[in-house]
């Protein structure tokens, strides 16, 4: 679980309510006036709606595994996979049947297709092509995720602005008709206020940020990956662990190196 999210979200949510609380203190207002179900209803019903006219129903449909993505935690290092690498070439250095029994021990899949390539005889070349061709796919397909958050924090503000254009006709309507005076112009304005506060708030403190988080998460993935492939390549070559050791040192910072104990 990734708690600098959750905690983002607490804070954004806990600093809204508090000033709405007392900027309504302030006015002896009430607050019950920030709750509306046709605003929040125009605004959420809406963004899926345009999201849906976006992207393919199958994109969509991910939308939920794809904010779980969000919250999930990433706290492996860099460096740790450095450490698994060199164990792996350490056993390599062993024989083909020492490697492959030590495939079932390795956590990380990506890797360990990489290594039972290793054992099942390809070249490493062969190797390298078919690891860097699934990064790419998978790169494709977690853009796909971004941009779709990225769409919806787009999409938020413009439907909230179409739900202040619908509570600006219905306070004009209001004037001089039967029905109308102050209870018509107040609900009309609150509807057009409403609506924009709450496209600004799902654009801001989820959706945008969502998708920003994603295309970091998509960014250390792709490093990661990468640090694998050329894990594989020094494996397959039979590379001493010290070699392998400085050789994926280069893709981490430098206060993450791992040094031999």
């Amino acid at each position: 679980m990734d708690l600098t999210t959750i905690i983002g979200i607490i804070i954004g949510l806990g600093s809204i309510y508090g000033g709405i609380f007392l900027a309504a203190s302030a006015a002896g207002a009430s607050m019950a006036g920030f709750i509306s179900t046709s605003s929040f209803a125009i605004v959420f019903g809406g963004m899926v709606a345009s999201v849906s006219v976006a992207f393919p129903l199958s994109e969509v449909l991910k939308l939920g595994s794809a904010m779980a993505a969000v919250f999930k935690g990433g706290d492996t290092k860099l460096g740790d996979y450095v450490e698994m690498a060199v164990n792996v070439a350490e056993v390599s250095r062993k024989g083909t049947a020492e490697l492959e029994k030590e495939i079932g021990s390795i956590k990380n899949p990506f890797f360990r297709d990489g290594v039972q390539m290793v054992v099942d005889g390809y070249s490493a070349d062969e190797l390298t092509d078919i690891l860097v061709t699934r990064i790419d796919y998978r790169e494709i397909r977690e853009k796909t995720q971004a941009d779709l958050f990225k769409t919806m924090g787009t999409m938020a503000p413009a439907w909230g602005m179409i739900g202040t254009l619908i509570g600006l006709v219905i306070m004009l309507s209001g004037f001089g008709g039967e029905g109308g005076g102050t209870d018509a112009l107040g609900a009309g304005m609150s509807a057009a206020l409403i609506t924009t506060f709450y496209g600004a708030v799902f654009a801001n403190l989820f959706f945008l940020p969502m998708a920003a988080k994603l295309s970091l998460r998509i960014t250390f993935t792709n490093t990661v990956q990468s640090l694998l492939v050329e894990a594989a390549r020094l494996v397959h070559q039979k590379k001493h662990p010290l070699i392998v050791r400085e050789k994926l040192n280069s893709f981490i910072p430098p206060k993450e190196w791992k040094r031999e104990a």
